[in-house]
């Protein structure tokens, strides 16, 4: 309530000083260029990468700044936002007044739920306008995707969404030096998995000698929807419609599909079996379990297709080789098939599933702000910070760029610097992605980087996308389920067997009654309004 009435003097304050995001062309911007220099900040993630380098002062926002003054006068500043409390940080500066003039976040409801309180500048008088200098943007993105978020009542346009070239979301990975040792042979079915997990269990002390008691057969965090997603979603019948992923699709780890509940059902049952890291749910960062990895005392797991090759030399795979030896290491597999026999990833669209950018009502400089869009979305400027110095951060073999573990400087605070790339998540270099891909984890081995980003992908399905504007039921929403959606989860899987069902329903009450079904119905009545479907529960 206090950041609402916050955001309420604020709008009352610009209005008073006589700021206001209607739109107005821009007499000063002439030839694609402004005639007088003109001054933006932006927004940077701030990940408090040990090694790092300060996310607003360093070769690469050099890099940004010169370009943008050099190509549009325009002097560019940036403001650090918490990588993993970038919600709740965004809800403060926006209700105070103080967000950047250019402002990216994962979470449309943040964004839409500022925007029903006049927070945030409506952008497609700007992109009717102006749209003929965001080039760069529209061959991203889609110049069809432009509008991506028009509502298609009001024809506002609150958020201009990033690409995701590869998305590849979620892989699984096992130890394949204990299933050689146990004789076992790759897993490529739910049970052949399951009885893999109790081998590594059961032969704990052949496999971990007197490290035994710190055999893990199976780990997860507390983020359990993304890191059992293949799991879980393999109980979704394959048949399911477009109009039910879109119905039930408001939660990004699944949550509400039809059959989710009985994949968590599994791994509740493993988590009973003692195949699953017993103490997860007591830790709320990934040290913990990422030193478990890298010891060596951990049989499998799920999580992003390249989890365990980030950071070159303090990666997973190269701490499991030094402590544990040079066969010790993760391969990818793909084993959960569903009722069709597939092993289906439902994967976000290439627009659409990444991070959003908005220009709170406070940006005196739209136009500007649209201008810097554009630059980091243009194929050189994302070259340039995807590659960074020849010799420093890369050597080339072929036609490929083989990424270097730099340091100093020249380091990368995020893979692939897509912090500043915040219109591009993903590797985007043209012809040479796939091989440069391969090559861009050192000290691992190309054809299993390969692997793990094909099977991220494998029986991969996109929902169809259902323009139907504002969900009203998803503003201010979003951090309270997603809190609620971690605990329903962390709950049911630790549960006895015989309480699962009470946890997941009574979990599932609250979820629902706390503004989720909510949600359900206004995606069913926006269905029937934009598109005609009527869809029945």
């Amino acid at each position: 309530m206090k950041r609402i009435l916050a955001l309420v003097l604020m709008l009352a304050m610009i209005a008073a000083l006589g700021v206001t995001s209607a739109f107005a062309a821009d007499n000063g911007f002439v030839d694609g260029k402004f005639t007088e220099t003109r001054h933006i900040t932006v927004e940077i993630f701030n990940r408090n990468n040990d090694g790092g380098t300060d996310p607003t002062n360093n070769v690469w926002t050099e890099y940004l700044k010169k370009g943008m003054l050099e190509k549009y006068n325009v002097e560019v500043e940036y403001v650090s936002v918490g990588r993993w409390s970038e919600v709740d940080d965004l809800n403060n500066l926006l209700a105070i007044g103080d967000a950047p003039d250019i402002c990216y976040t994962y979470s449309a409801p943040t964004i839409l739920n500022y925007a029903g309180m006049g927070g945030v500048i409506d952008l497609a008088p700007y992109l009717e306008e102006y749209g003929d200098y965001l080039g760069d943007l529209k061959a991203l993105i889609g110049a069809e995707n432009l509008f991506y978020d028009k509502d298609p009542a009001t024809g506002t346009v609150y958020m201009l969404q990033g690409a995701m070239p590869n998305n590849g979301r979620i892989t699984t990975f096992i130890r394949a030096d204990w299933l050689a040792k146990l004789n076992l042979p790759v897993p490529t079915t739910t049970e052949q998995f399951h009885d893999t997990l109790v081998a590594f269990r059961d032969n704990a002390e052949l496999l971990l000698g007197e490290d035994a008691a710190k055999m893990v057969p199976y780990t997860t965090s507390t983020d359990i929807g993304w890191r059992n997603d293949l799991m879980s979603i393999s109980k979704v019948a394959d048949d399911i419609s477009d109009e039910t992923l879109f119905v039930y699709g408001y939660d990004d780890r699944h949550l509400l599909y039809p059959g989710y509940k009985e994949g968590i059902r599994v791994l509740n049952s493993w988590y009973n079996e003692g195949l699953v890291w017993k103490d997860f749910a007591l830790y709320t960062d990934s040290t913990e379990e990422d030193n478990m990895m890298k010891a060596g005392y951990v049989g499998a797991f799920m999580h992003n297709w390249d989890y365990p090759f980030r950071n070159g030399e303090d990666s997973i795979a190269a701490n499991l080789v030094r402590n544990v030896g040079e066969d010790a290491m993760y391969i990818p597999i793909d084993c959960f098939e569903n009722d069709a026999g597939i092993t289906r990833k439902f994967l976000g669209s290439v627009v659409g599933s990444d991070r959003k950018s908005f220009l709170p009502a406070t940006c005196d400089e739209p136009l500007a702000a649209l201008l810097y869009i554009n630059f980091i979305s243009s194929v050189e400027t994302i070259k340039f910070l995807q590659t960074g110095l020849e010799g420093t951060n890369y050597v080339m073999e072929g036609d490929a760029y083989k990424i270097l573990p730099a340091t100093g400087e020249w380091v990368k605070n995020s893979g692939n610097n897509i912090d500043y790339t915040m219109t591009c998540n993903g590797l985007y270099l043209g012809e040479a992605t796939d091989a440069s891909t391969a090559l861009s984890y050192p000290g691992i081995s190309a054809e299993i980087v390969i692997q793990a980003n094909a099977y991220s992908k494998t029986n991969g399905r996109i929902a169809k996308h259902y323009n139907v504007g504002t969900i009203e039921a998803e503003n201010d929403v979003g951090t309270s389920l997603t809190s609620k959606r971690d605990a329903l989860l962390t709950k049911a899987v630790t549960a006895s067997v015989d309480n699962f069902d009470a946890e997941w329903d009574a979990g599932m009450a609250d979820y629902l009654a706390s503004g989720g079904q909510d949600i359900i119905d206004e995606r069913i009545e926006k269905l029937a309004e934009v598109y005609g479907i009527e869809y029945a529960k």
